[in-house]
């Protein structure tokens, strides 16, 4: 497949004719306004008043200690998410709530053998102090904890919620019975003790993470699933409403927010001929009835009613926060990251990446009219490079987005949104390529990070370990 990154359009003319003749509904500014303009306008949310319209999305760096406290590495992260300008944090971090609910065994989890709070209280500062090396008020800062359950992507005994045709011949969940209901209810009370934790060590709020094919949003499309947990859509969104009202009577005065995939499609698999992504078969004449926001008659695509209907829930229970994504890094990494470069375990872009960058900018512009009392965080932005902040002022200014959330690129350049908002053109040399080591790394079992572009990733032996695995993979 045949397509321009970003990057390589020297002009802001050419960029704008590739993306709108890949999305002829969407556009750009052709001039960026800083500070005084919509990326710098100010914001209510999560009680207080947001100074400006930039939001740091959670990451896991896969850096912690094997007893779920945060290293070093993880804290220089962190401090480098409050350098970067952004007003808020959302989230910050995977947090697992149980030691069984890791996507890998260096994430941060809440171990109760372990002073928790006080690790948790570490992190919290560590961003504030960033803020203040810049001279920044560290009040200023709205700061959350990311709250989640890996399910059946759980590293040491991963568990499903439901049966899936296609993810369980994948790693070992399919193998495992499905998690009863009893233990589900004793994740949710885990969920409840670290929002408490998070609470306790001085976070705005918690986000409830219920995307990326992780446990909460597994259940939110568990149709099969018998029982209280499953089935229709009351059941399918019952355990996400127990574990919220749970919390809100347990934790007085922490906020909840959500993370949610609002689209997504049948699992994607890499073609052996082409090494391009391509849906996993299905037959045509039989409705595909599984995953939250997948379209029954054409899995390829999305079907947003019922994701609407959920945060019309979210609003109608006191949420008034989410965060916007789609898909999976699992099973559809094109969609959920688009990149021009897939990591060791994905596929070439079966799609123009910037086609999937619309995806995510139309299914939030869809959640903002179906709902515009919430405050939406947009994803999907980092692969604009150059022209990220283009879009993203257009995109505010016209009120399809609350909230322009970054991930990736703040690895390789957490000072970004302050560049932008300053009026500085941003350092080409520093923009996020989308090479993917941040995932290729820690599918390796190395530590994630920006290892092309960050010095301090680049010095360390696991650089060279990648370099390794990377050359292997070519000549494979």
């Amino acid at each position: 497949m045949e397509y321009t990154p970003p990057g390589r359009h020297k002009t802001l003319a050419a960029f704008r004719a590739h993306w709108r003749a890949v999305a002829p509904d969407l556009d750009c500014d052709p001039e960026l306004e800083g500070a005084a303009g919509p990326l710098g306008r100010p914001l209510a949310a999560f009680g207080r008043v947001l100074g400006n319209r930039f939001a740091i999305h959670p990451m896991e760096g896969w850096d912690g200690t094997g007893d779920g406290l945060p290293s070093e590495h993880t804290v220089r992260r962190w401090r480098r998410f409050g350098r970067s300008g952004a007003r808020l944090l959302w989230g910050g971090e995977a947090f697992a709530v149980a030691s069984d609910g890791r996507a890998n065994q260096r994430q941060l989890f809440l171990n109760p053998q372990r002073d928790m709070v006080g690790a948790l209280a570490r992190l919290r500062e560590s961003a504030r102090a960033g803020a203040r090396e810049m001279g920044d008020d560290p009040d200023a800062l709205c700061i959350g904890l990311q709250l989640t359950h890996s399910g059946r992507y759980a590293c040491v005994a991963p568990r499903r919620a439901v049966a899936h045709p296609v993810l369980d011949a994948r790693g070992g969940a399919g193998a495992r019975p499905l998690l009863s209901d009893g233990e589900l209810e004793g994740i949710g009370a885990h969920f409840v003790s670290a929002a408490d934790a998070a609470r306790q060590a001085g976070f705005d709020f918690v986000d409830l993470k219920a995307c990326h094919g992780y446990l909460l949003h597994e259940l939110l499309g568990a149709r099969a699933r018998p029982g209280p947990y499953g089935g229709d859509f009351d059941g399918r969104t019952r355990f996400f409403r127990r574990v919220l009202a749970s919390i809100a009577s347990q934790c007085p005065g922490l906020r909840v927010a959500a993370r949610v995939s609002v689209g997504d499609v049948i699992p994607y698999l890499r073609d052996p001929v082409h090494g391009r992504g391509a849906p996993a078969p299905w037959p045509g004449s039989t409705p595909y009835a599984h995953g939250f926001g997948v379209s029954e008659h054409d899995p390829a695509g999305f079907d947003l009613a019922e994701p609407l209907r959920f945060l019309a829930v979210l609003a109608q229970l006191g949420v008034r926060e989410v965060s916007v994504t789609l898909g999976s890094p699992y099973y559809c990494p094109h969609l959920q990251r688009p990149a021009t470069y897939p990591p060791s375990d994905g596929y070439l872009p079966p799609e123009d990446p910037l086609l999937s960058v619309a995806r995510h900018l139309r299914a939030v512009r869809a959640c903002k009219a179906a709902q515009r009392e919430l405050v939406l965080v947009g994803a999907g932005y980092s692969y604009l490079q150059e022209y990220l902040a283009h879009v993203a002022q257009f995109e505010l200014r016209h009120g399809h987005v609350d909230l322009v959330g970054l991930g990736r690129m703040v690895l390789a350049y957490p000072e970004l949104p302050r560049d932008v908002l300053a009026g500085r053109p941003p350092d080409r040399r520093r923009l996020c390529r989308t090479f993917s080591d941040c995932t290729s790394a820690p599918r390796n079992g190395l530590i994630s990070g920006c290892y092309p572009l960050d010095e301090h990733y680049r010095a360390l032996p696991e650089a060279a370990r990648l370099a390794h695995i990377k050359r292997g993979e070519r000549a494979g």
